[in-house]
């Protein structure tokens, strides 16, 4: 079975989840600087199935556009152009980043290794990647 992606996009990285082939589990793939991700997806395309790429939506608690909502319209609009088959969808995103924060704190990580920017924008990927399982199930 192909498999499902996640991105947690930002304006200096941006974190990857993606699915077991059979869509049961999601765990992070890696961090990547923002700038690099559409050659990454090209490469990573041609390498695994993908059937569905999600991207996290950043809105305000009241639906409001925050400060990364126009950044994420324009990784959309590039993602519809450099592949136009791929399906995409947008999915909330509000308070992944605060969750993945207290899932390091919860594995037991060192204030140093919370620090990290890059874990957590791969494990906000990876929790919006399972709640997005989770509700298709």
């Amino acid at each position: 079975m192909p498999r499902i992606l996640a991105i947690d996009y930002g304006l200096k990285r941006t974190g990857l989840a993606v699915t077991d082939p059979l869509q049961i589990i999601a765990t992070g793939l890696m961090t990547i600087e923002s700038p690099k991700l559409i050659a990454f997806l090209k490469d990573y395309f041609k390498k695994e199935t993908v059937e569905l790429v999600l991207v996290g939506e950043p809105k305000n608690w009241d639906d409001t556009d925050t400060h990364a909502t126009p950044l994420v319209r324009a990784l959309v609009t590039r993602f519809k152009k450099e592949f136009p088959t791929m399906p995409l969808l947008l999915v909330d995103e509000r308070n992944t980043s605060k969750m993945a924060s207290r899932a390091m704190i919860d594995m037991g990580l060192k204030k140093k290794q919370r620090r990290n920017k890059a874990l957590v924008d791969e494990i906000a990927a990876t929790i919006m990647l399972q709640e997005y399982l989770g509700r298709s199930m």
